[in-house]
């Protein structure tokens, strides 16, 4: 149970610092908020792409989806806050 929450604070971080690349917004994004914007993505992505099945190994293909989520979950975010999405 701890070495899963583990797993997905690390992917977490590492899947939200490179959305926030992508989206160009690492610059005013912390460890905290890539952290939370790479967890919310890749349940966000599993949700979309998996149908709601959160019970998937890891392996590229979720790694994939989890960064496709966060990447959605960042656009969004933009176009709520700025009126587009960048």
């Amino acid at each position: 149970m701890l070495w899963n929450l583990l797993v997905w604070l690390v992917l977490g971080g590492i899947i939200g610092w490179i959305a926030s690349l992508v989206m160009r917004t690492d610059a005013r994004q912390g460890i905290t908020l890539d952290i939370a914007v790479g967890v919310s993505g890749a349940f966000v992505g599993a949700l979309t792409f998996y149908r709601g099945e959160l019970h998937r190994p890891v392996e590229f293909e979720s790694f994939i989806v989890a960064l496709l989520g966060s990447i959605l979950l960042l656009s969004l975010t933009n176009l709520f806050r700025r009126g587009h999405v960048r």
